[in-house]
């Protein structure tokens, strides 16, 4: 038996009932996981945004929602990054640890203490937290940095993945 991909889930933070992935800069995990949709983490950007340069923050949770099975041998790491020459997106282990709130920051430009942010681009080189055992969850960071004079672009997206092993 395996945990299988629905079963990890990626829920926004913010509370319990949160489902704007705008307001995911820490804070509670929510009960609502991250829609598949373009603009269901971060905002479109802006003209003004494009011109000047961005830099946002998102707390999100992975939460192991398998019954009894542990998540071992954690990775996290980009599948694939912005198409976009302008913009990049990194990611970085929360500090709050298993199980554990992540302290919210003051608003979605404001860096996370204590987060080293990389943009891991396979298995090998992923971020790894604890194992997650069953109902459990971690919290990550995703930096979305818009470059100064950024050519506008539909569709600017990237894919996170999770890989793991299983135990019974």
């Amino acid at each position: 038996m395996a945990i299988t991909p629905a079963e990890l889930q990626f829920r926004l933070s913010g509370g319990a009932a949160n489902s704007d992935g705008n307001a995911s800069i820490g804070g509670a995990i929510s009960a609502n996981e991250i829609g598949q949709n373009l603009h269901d983490l971060f905002d479109l950007v802006s003209s003004d945004e494009a011109a000047a340069g961005d830099v946002e923050y998102r707390c999100i949770y992975i939460i192991n929602t398998n019954g009894s099975l542990t998540a071992q041998s954690v990775s996290i790491f980009i599948q694939s990054n912005t198409p976009s020459g302008d913009s990049q997106i990194a990611i970085g282990l929360g500090a709050a640890g298993l199980n554990a709130t992540e302290s919210a920051v003051a608003d979605e430009s404001t860096a996370p203490a204590g987060v080293t942010f990389s943009e891991p681009a396979n298995d090998g080189a992923g971020l790894n937290p604890v194992d997650i055992p069953a109902g459990q969850y971690v919290s990550l960071w995703i930096r979305r940095t818009i470059n100064a004079a950024a050519s506008a672009l539909n569709n600017d997206t990237a894919t996170l993945r999770v890989a793991v092993d299983t135990a019974e």
